[in-house]
């Protein structure tokens, strides 16, 4: 169950924690319904168009040609968040005019999820202890979100963290990944992580970049937080 602590970076009163398997359990769970509820059936990889009425769902509204240039040229997405409002999601121009960026577009879109459907909570507190500061300060309650942090940042920047986590989870579920690979690298003999750099985890990354339409970057990455590759050898099993 997700709680709170102290935001230790004072921009909030308390920040939002949540372990790595919540966000896991929460996101396979609100995507599976999602899926039945839309085609009778669990199916992947999720769909560009899925991840968008995904979005929408939880904002009260979704600009993918945003023009975000003014926040950088490496700013890929922006999430809003009003009093009293569902929060307003923008990605882009520069993904959705570019249908080779259609991959870094997916993650973008579930990454911008993951701020809409868990960080509400927090600007919420925030517009409840302090309603008089954002009535002419929008930019204290936006979340910018950068290329370099989108699929992965450290967990000391815990809001983007989070997202980034989800981002993953939404697109690539754990018990599916988990599963597939598992059956995969079994047939090498391992029945633990595969070690980077291998043939092994080079197989189990493309498998999951066909599977689930990702980046080689958001498989490897999923992979290596879900404990299904290493970067260090892992001791030798009983099996192999």
């Amino acid at each position: 169950m997700a709680s709170w602590s102290i935001d230790k970076s004072g921009r909030f009163p308390q920040r939002l924690y949540l372990r790595a398997a919540e966000i896991d359990r929460d996101s396979e769970r609100l995507v599976a319904d999602f899926l039945q509820r839309r085609y009778g059936e669990v199916r992947y990889p999720l769909q560009t168009d899925d991840l968008t009425v995904l979005v929408e769902q939880y904002s009260s509204s979704l600009d993918q040609y945003a023009d975000l240039s003014a926040e950088g040229d490496d700013v890929e997405g922006m999430t809003c968040f009003l009093p009293g409002e569902m929060p307003q999601v923008m990605i882009s121009e520069h993904l959705a005019n570019e249908p080779k960026r259609e991959n870094r577009l997916r993650t973008t879109l579930a990454h911008e999820f993951g701020h809409a459907f868990y960080h509400r909570a927090v600007f919420d507190q925030l517009f409840a202890a302090q309603p008089h500061l954002f009535r002419s300060s929008p930019a204290d309650t936006r979340t910018v979100c950068k290329r370099a942090t989108m699929v992965e940042t450290k967990e000391f920047d815990w809001m983007e963290w989070q997202a980034g986590y989800v981002s993953g989870a939404i697109l690539m579920p754990a018990s599916v990944v988990r599963r597939a690979i598992a059956d995969l690298l079994s047939g090498y003999g391992i029945h633990g992580a595969a070690l980077i750099g291998t043939a092994p985890a080079e197989e189990a990354e493309r498998h999951v970049m066909a599977k689930f339409q990702v980046s080689a970057d958001a498989a490897r990455v999923r992979l290596r937080k879900l404990g299904l590759v290493s970067d260090t050898p892992t001791a030798p099993t009983l099996f192999g």
